[in-house]
């Protein structure tokens, strides 16, 4: 081999360890959701590229209310989907849209848009 064939596949092998890292790699260290006066344990989602924060922390059996903001055109981040709840909700460009539910177990929990392709995770304490 060549030294240029070297260095395209050495290019070539880090450039799959870094996809790797970036779709299956530890997720950072997330946000706890706040109690609001109204008993509901909230936060606020950015959709762009993704969901920002991508972890959120909940305790079981209090109501959480997640605002969605979605800053975006692309068709994938139209909606976004809690399989495990059975909860679902439309995403409309610029607009906040809440998602209610009550965790009553504790437990890992993803979400995602309707492909799959934008991912988060919901831990319920």
């Amino acid at each position: 081999m060549t030294t240029i064939q070297i260095a395209v596949t050495f290019a070539g092998l880090v450039l799959v360890v870094g996809i790797a890292w970036f779709f299956w790699g530890p997720r950072r260290g997330g946000l706890r959701a706040a109690t609001t006066s109204s008993g509901y344990q909230e936060a606020m989602v950015l959709v762009k590229g993704g969901y920002t924060p991508d972890l959120i922390v909940v305790q079981h059996g209090k109501p959480v209310r997640l605002n969605f903001r979605r800053e975006e055109t692309a068709a994938c981040s139209e909606m976004v989907v809690f399989g495990d709840f059975g909860k679902s909700a439309r995403l409309p460009e610029g607009e906040t849209v809440p998602l209610e539910f009550l965790p009553e177990k504790p437990g890992e929990y993803e979400f995602t848009c309707q492909m799959g392709m934008l991912r988060g995770k919901l831990v319920v304490e």
